[in-house]
């Protein structure tokens, strides 16, 4: 993962969202803004891009965000929970169409016990409801390396979000059902034939 990617991952987003006409807003922690950084990188973002966070400390998290106080202190600021409230509290704040998150431990130091070096939450909300989350453990490979491919990452996630939902399966369901009818009469027309014999 080098900034080449990310580039081109910001392009491919900018590109879409303005297809779609779709704005989005950003909640970092670990990466202290360089999502919003590669996107607004990219020349016209701002037609695309609407605001960013910086919430380093927890304070920041509850002020900027409204993650709850209750969240911080029961699962810690690098878990789902928080990540998701973070990626809420943007969407909300900012009145976009979709905010990404990310919260993680980026090193050398910060690991506690179940959270090492490494681990990283993110998470995608969308103005039509939808959430996404992902939990990555990039592992103890530098500070920089963790943060670049958080960023990565995060651009990825609000890809798969902008394309839209996705429901190709029911059409298939239509289909099966439409066939069990024509079984259910063949097996009526079989008993008929069987009360013939017994005539004596």
């Amino acid at each position: 993962m080098s900034g080449s990617d990310a580039r081109a991952l910001s392009r491919s987003l900018l590109d879409l969202c303005r297809m779609r006409k779709l704005t989005i807003a950003t909640a970092e922690s670990c990466t202290g803004g360089l999502v919003a950084g590669a996107l607004t990188d990219i020349p016209g973002s701002s037609d695309v891009i609407d605001r960013g966070f910086v919430t380093y400390s927890n304070e920041a998290k509850r002020m900027m965000l409204g993650v709850k106080p209750t969240t911080l202190a029961t699962f810690g600021a690098v878990s789902k929970e928080t990540a998701t409230a973070m990626a809420i509290g943007a969407l909300e704040k900012a009145g976009v169409d979709l905010a990404v998150s990310i919260t993680g431990i980026a090193g050398p130091g910060g690991a506690t016990p179940g959270k090492p070096v490494g681990l990283v939450h993110f998470a995608v909300a969308a103005r039509d409801g939808r959430i996404m989350h992902r939990e990555c453990r990039f592992g103890a490979i530098g500070r920089s390396a963790v943060r670049q491919r958080s960023v990565v990452e995060a651009l990825r996630m609000l890809t798969e979000l902008a394309r839209g939902p996705q429901a190709p399966a029911k059409p298939r369901r239509e289909t099966t059902s439409r066939l069990r009818p024509r079984v259910a009469r063949t097996s009526r027309r079989s008993p008929v034939k069987r009360r013939r014999p017994p005539r004596a």
